[in-house]
């Protein structure tokens, strides 16, 4: 591959603070588009994304899924097809820069997906709850036990070939987004590894990790969607 076509999607709700810094620290000699999807934010996330150079979609139906999808029908509708594709949170807890380290082994090893992990990287304290590394771990575990892949993280900073990801065939709308596209990519037998990301304290309050309905919702969504694709 050369110099890889790379797109970058970040779902983005009530972002206003961050996701500014995170499109500024995006490596933009790397990427050719920035595409963040305003998933019915009340505050000003999508004039900020837009202001920073990206292009700013909107989708009113709330859900990490719906927001990723809104992303992708995008790509899908432009004229040239990227290589690979990056999903990025909004919310300034991973490190943009660390794309670079996600993409390489998809450009010199021909893998496909590439999981930053957040277990196998440098955590900022009170960066992750509890209940996230509690989560986490219960759910790359049962993929293990009932898929036979090991995972170390649900992470969802992650680069992934743009074929690979529509032989996956995306369906979540809600919280099930990233574990549904890995466990996916293990029934297909795609080519993926695990890299050290570093993590630190989001801007804001999460609206899954930081509520109770979220969390609960989150989890049981979570572990549903390992047993659906059984």
């Amino acid at each position: 591959m050369n110099k890889p076509d790379i797109r970058v999607i970040i779902p983005a709700f009530n972002e206003q603070n961050a996701v500014g810094l995170v499109i500024d620290e995006i490596p933009k000699d790397w990427v050719s588009e920035v595409i963040v999807v305003d998933n019915g934010s009340t505050d000003d996330t999508f004039e900020q994304a837009k202001s920073r150079g990206a292009t700013a979609l909107k989708e009113p139906d709330r859900g990490y899924g719906n927001a990723c999808l809104k992303g992708m029908a995008h790509i899908a509708s432009s004229t040239s097809k990227p290589d690979i594709v990056v999903f990025l949170d909004g919310d300034h807890s991973d490190y943009p820069e660390q794309l670079v380290d996600l993409i390489k082994p998809i450009i010199e090893e021909n893998v496909d997906m590439v999981i930053g992990s957040r277990a196998l990287g440098k955590k900022e304290k009170g960066s992750m709850t509890i209940q996230q590394l509690f989560g986490n771990w219960l759910a790359t575990t049962l993929i293990k036990l009932l898929y036979g892949k090991k995972y170390t993280d649900l992470g969802p900073f992650r680069a992934i070939r743009y074929e690979s990801l529509l032989t996956i065939d995306m369906k979540d709308r809600t919280y099930g987004w990233t574990v549904e596209m890995q466990l996916k990519a293990a029934k297909l037998n795609l080519h993926t590894k695990d890299i050290p990301v570093d993590y630190r304290q989001r801007i804001g309050v999460s609206k899954v990790s930081g509520t109770v309905k979220g969390t609960l919702g989150a989890g049981y969504k979570i572990i549903y969607t390992i047993f659906k694709y059984l």
